[in-house]
């Protein structure tokens, strides 16, 4: 691998903040925005598997969201393989609400170890095409695709490029259908450039700390599953 790799948007229909992260593995916000043309469309990309990364709490139909037939969405399998325990009794002193700033994926990493680790083993047993969603899908899939990428051997800056790709996915999500929560507000072009500054030092920090072969492997993940994600990325 040569260290960098396009972050390719993709356009199925609904699918929001839909990013390429290397290989077959791709990533997006909540599934439920993607209509029945879009899951017909994710289908006939090859995508088999989608991994859901949020709480149980989160998992619901929204009267905004469209509605998609069984059949139709039954050809792609929906793994449901959170990242956290919201109910955790160092969550909210460490995360806040959730999980919103890469100086967090760190010690984020480090409190839901074997949950993270699940995750590898659901994207290395997963056939077909694979895409990861969280909520917005920023963050808790941006830990999973930095982890990825690194795995992948893409270099820091596309890894960066990637951060915030999605950053202004989401951002713009806010400006045209209104942000969901007061402490995460849609920014203005200048807004976000400051804040974006932030956060590319907070991801910067996350990878320099993070060997992610040591750390999966050390969490349960065999070589044959690291042989597989492998695969999956190239």
């Amino acid at each position: 691998m040569d260290g960098t790799a396009p972050q390719l948007g993709v356009h199925w229909d609904g699918a929001v903040n839909a990013w390429r992260i290397a290989g077959d593995v791709y990533r997006m916000g909540r599934h439920e925005w993607v209509t029945e043309a879009g899951w017909r469309q994710m289908y006939d990309d090859g995508i088999r598997t989608v991994i859901d990364l949020r709480a149980s709490g989160e998992r619901r139909q929204r009267d905004t969201d469209p509605e998609v037939p069984y059949d139709v969405k039954a050809r792609i399998d929906v793994v449901h393989c959170p990242t956290e325990d919201p109910d955790h009794s160092d969550f909210g002193e460490l995360f806040g609400p959730y999980l919103k700033d890469p100086a967090q994926y760190g010690e984020y990493v480090g409190l839901f170890a074997g949950k993270i680790a699940a995750v590898f083993k659901a994207i290395a047993a997963a056939p077909g095409k694979v895409v990861i969603h969280c909520s917005a899908g920023r963050d808790r899939s941006g830990v999973i695709a930095l982890m990825l990428q690194r795995l992948a051997g893409i270099g820091d800056d596309e890894i960066l490029r990637g951060y915030e790709l999605a950053a202004r996915g989401i951002n713009e999500r806010h400006r045209t259908h209104g942000a969901p929560h007061a402490h995460d507000p849609y920014l203005s072009d200048e807004e976000f450039e400051a804040w974006l500054e932030q956060k590319r030092a907070g991801v910067r920090a996350f990878l320099g700390s993070l060997e992610v072969e040591s750390f999966l492997r050390g969490n349960g993940v065999t070589d044959a599953e690291l042989a597989a994600i492998r695969v999956k990325l190239q």
